[in-house]
């Protein structure tokens, strides 16, 4: 199955490309040209990003676009509860491949401190989701083949109240089964605010992740990544 074969909800935009850099350089422009627009109007710009694999030549690419970085600020939707020295984060991740060269002058708004368990440092990581202006400017997620997306996993039991559109918490650490490390993640009225949204998909497995997502788009709660699946959001998808 191939993206052009998905009966998308009405208003999602597909972007497809036959490689994964082509994909990569078309999000890279869009997500550029956002920052561009809201920053000639606006003192500070927001970008919000996921980890994995699948954004890094994302990440490569929009390094090398000319924009006033020291004006941007960059944070995560999600984080693994580990240092930042350690190979799992997504922190490292970003600055590793994203803020370098002249994106270096962006700040990242870190969502971890040291010497402190994940519940303990709720005041400090919600003093730190609060210096993201809301709403977000670009936010890119991810997707897993279990239907989550940011750390909004079906099987945590923080999930209902993480999803919650009146709640007023921004992050929230998440404790899901399946995964190794405690997580911390954007809550959904802070995500489904951003002015821009890109899903960022490679690989015919998410193309028959995102159509199990489509049969049921109700039923968020098996997979949170359908909250997601309304008019406005551009997905980006290649083999």
């Amino acid at each position: 199955m191939r993206m052009s074969e998905l009966q998308l909800p009405e208003g999602v935009v597909p972007h497809l490309a036959e490689t994964q850099d082509a994909v990569a350089q078309m999000l890279a422009d869009q997500v550029a040209e956002c920052l561009r627009l809201h920053l000639a109007e606006n003192p500070e710009a927001t970008l919000v990003v996921s980890g994995g694999s699948t954004p890094l030549p994302f990440f490569r690419a929009l390094r090398e676009k000319p924009l006033e970085w020291a004006r941007v600020k960059v944070a995560l939707a999600d984080e693994r509860w580990v240092p930042v020295s350690d190979p799992a984060s997504n922190a490292a991740l970003v600055q590793s491949e994203l803020l370098q060269g002249a994106a270096a002058d962006a700040r990242l708004v870190l969502f971890h401190y040291a010497n402190k368990g994940a519940l303990d440092a709720l005041p400090e990581l919600e003093a730190a989701a609060a210096e993201l202006p809301l709403p977000i400017d670009v936010l890119v997620l991810g997707m897993g083949n279990d239907g989550h997306t940011a750390s909004l996993f079906p099987d945590a039991p923080e999930l209902a109240r993480a999803m919650d559109l009146s709640v007023e918490q921004r992050v929230m650490v998440m404790t899901p089964p399946s995964q190794a490390h405690q997580r911390v993640t954007l809550t959904l009225p802070v995500l489904t605010q951003a002015r821009f949204t890109a899903l960022h998909l490679k690989g015919q497995d998410k193309i028959a992740t995102l159509a199990r997502a489509i049969e049921a788009p109700a039923d968020w709660s098996a997979m949170p990544i359908r909250a997601f699946l309304q008019a406005g959001l551009h997905v980006y998808w290649s083999p």
